[in-house]
C-alpha cells in the first residue's frame, strides 16, 4: 500500500474508534495548541536528545551554503520562511490560480479542507505577510505526522527524522561497501562497513555525504507549519496536492497528490537557493522517480517552484525534452548520453534519491505503532487516572505526554515483550515524575 494512502487509513481508523477526537475549526490563524507542545517537548529527553543529534549532524555539511540554512532552518526560532516572505492576499490568489492551471491542486478538496484551498496551501504562520513570516512552533515541538499517525505527538518530527538520518547514513554506507570498494587487483570486492561513512570510495565512486546529511532533515521540515497544535492536543489536518489525482501522469492517468508539507518544504529549500541535486533527492522522499513514478517527483518540483515563485527550468531543478515534458534534469554526468531521448521511460536518477526514499521507510511500523499503542493508552487510563472521553484532559495530559516522553515506537516493542505489565512499569515512571 502506498504509504500516503496506508497513513490516511491508519488515521481514518483511529477517527472512527475515537470519535471525541476533534480539529480545529479555523486553520487560518496559528494554533492554539503550539505553545503547550513547545513547553511539552522542550522537556522530553528523548525529544531533545533527537533535536541535538539532527543539529550534530547538520554541523558536518562541508557546504557552507547548506549547512548554514539548514542549521538555521531546524534551530532558529526566529528563521524567516522565506517562500511565505511579503505574500500578500493577492498574490495567494495568483500562486493559487496557477497551480490550478497546472493541474496541481484537486478544486474538489476547496469545498471540503478546513479554511478551503488557501488554507490548505498557505498554513498561518507568525508575523505573516511581512519581510520575514516566522514558523508557528519550534521544530522540536511539531509531530512526524496527522493525528493518529506515524509520530504524531509533539517531538515527534524530530525522533522520525533522527532515524531517517541514521537510515539515510547506513545506506549509504552499505552501498560503499557493497558496490564501491576496491581489492588490491583493481576490481570491485564486498567490502567491510564497518570502516563507516566516511569512506566515500575512490574517485570514480562518488556518493554525496552532504546530500545524504541534510535531504532527511529538509523533507519534514514543513510539518511544523502544517501540523500545527488544537487546544485539545490534537492537530491541524494536512491539504494533499501536487496532482489533480486523476491525470498527474505527463496527461495520463496518474495521482501524484501528497502531503501539503512535502511541497512546502521543497519551496523553502528552492527559495533558499539549494542546489539540484539536494532538492530533488529531498523530492524523492515520498517516491523514487523510478518504475513509472518519475511524475510524481516532477510534479511536487513543478508545484513547489510555483510556491518559490521561481523558474524550475532556469534554476535546474527541472528539464524539459524533446516533447516539452518536464524532466529530471542529467546531474553530474548523467548527460553524457540523453537517456530520454534513448528510451523515454528512463529517467536521469541519481543514487541518492533512492537512498532517501528508502530511509524514509519506517512507517510501515511506526504508523501501526501510534494506532496500536493509542488502543493500549486507553485500556490503561482509568488506572492513572484519566478518561479517554474527556478529549482535551486526555490528550494534552497524558496521550502526549507519554508519547513525547516514551514514543509508540519503543511502547509497542515492550509491550510486544512483556504486555500490559511492562507499558504500566513504563507509565508508572512518568508517574512518579510527576508527568503524568
Amino acid at each position: 500500500m502506498h504509504r500516503k494512502l496506508f497513513l490516511s487509513f491508519a488515521a481514518c481508523v483511529y477517527l472512527t474508534q475515537h470519535p471525541l477526537v476533534t480539529f480545529a475549526a479555523d486553520q487560518t490563524v496559528p494554533g492554539a495548541g503550539n505553545q503547550a507542545a513547545i513547553t511539552l517537548s522542550r522537556h522530553s529527553p528523548l525529544v531533545q536528545t533527537a533535536t541535538t543529534s539532527l543539529l550534530r549532524n547538520a554541523l558536518q555539511i562541508s557546504d557552507s551554503t547548506l549547512r548554514s540554512a539548514t542549521v538555521d532552518a531546524i534551530s532558529n526560532p526566529q528563521t524567516c520562511v522565506t517562500h511565505r516572505a511579503n505574500l500578500s492576499a493577492p498574490d495567494r490568489t495568483t500562486i493559487l490560480n496557477q497551480l490550478q492551471s497546472a493541474g496541481l491542486v484537486d478544486l474538489a478538496d476547496d469545498s471540503t479542507f478546513p479554511g478551503g484551498l488557501l488554507a490548505g496551501v498557505f498554513p498561518p504562520l507568525v508575523n505573516d505577510g511581512t519581510a520575514c513570516p516566522q514558523l508557528p512552533q519550534r521544530f522540536f515541538s511539531a509531530p512526524g505526522s496527522v493525528f493518529g499517525g506515524h509520530h504524531s505527538y509533539p517531538g515527534g518530527l524530530a525522533i522520525h527524522e533522527a532515524f531517517n538520518e541514521i537510515s539515510d547514513r547506513h545506506l549509504a554506507t552499505g552501498y560503499r561497501s557493497v558496490y564501491g570498494t576496491v581489492g588490491e587487483n583493481g576490481l570491485p570486492v564486498v567490502g567491510d562497513s564497518s570502516e563507516g561513512e566516511d569512506n566515500e570510495g575512490s574517485p570514480a565512486f562518488f556518493i554525496n555525504r552532504d546530500v545524504i546529511i541534510a535531504a532527511p532533515l529538509w523533507h519534514d521540515w514543513a510539518k511544523t507549519i502544517v501540523f500545527q497544535w488544537n487546544s485539545d492536543g490534537s492537530e491541524f489536518q494536512e491539504l494533499n496536492f501536487g496532482g489533480n489525482g486523476v491525470n498527474d501522469n505527463f496527461g495520463a492517468s496518474g495521482n501524484s497528490k501528497t502531503g501539503g508539507h512535502h511541497i512546502l518544504g521543497l519551496a523553502e529549500a528552492m527559495r533558499r537557493g539549494l542546489s539540484p541535486e539536494l532538492v530533488i533527492t529531498q523530492a524523492s522522499a515520498h517516491s523514487a522517480p523510478t518504475l513509472g513514478n518519475e511524475y510524481k517527483v516532477v510534479n511536487w518540483l513543478r508545484a513547489a517552484a510555483i510556491l518559490a515563485r521561481i523558474d524550475p527550468v532556469a534554476q535546474g531543478y527541472l528539464a524539459k525534452d524533446a516533447q516539452g515534458n518536464f524532466r529530471l534534469p542529467p546531474l553530474r554526468q548523467l548527460g553524457s548520453l540523453d537517456l530520454t531521448a534513448a528510451t523515454p521511460t528512463q529517467t536521469n536518477l541519481l543514487v541518492e534519491y533512492t537512498l532517501h526514499n528508502l530511509s524514509d521507510a519506517d512507517f510501515t511500523y511506526t504508523g501501526p505503532a501510534v494506532t496500536t499503542v493509542q488502543l493500549l493508552l486507553q485500556s490503561l487510563a482509568s488506572a492513572f487516572g484519566y478518561n479517554s472521553q474527556d478529549t482535551a484532559r486526555y490528550n494534552t495530559q497524558f496521550r502526549n505526554p507519554v508519547l513525547s516522553y516514551l514514543s509508540a515506537e519503543r511502547l509497542l516493542i515492550l509491550y510486544s515483550n512483556g504486555g500490559l505489565d511492562r507499558l504500566k512499569t513504563e507509565l508508572t515512571k512518568l508517574r512518579k515524575r510527576g508527568i503524568i
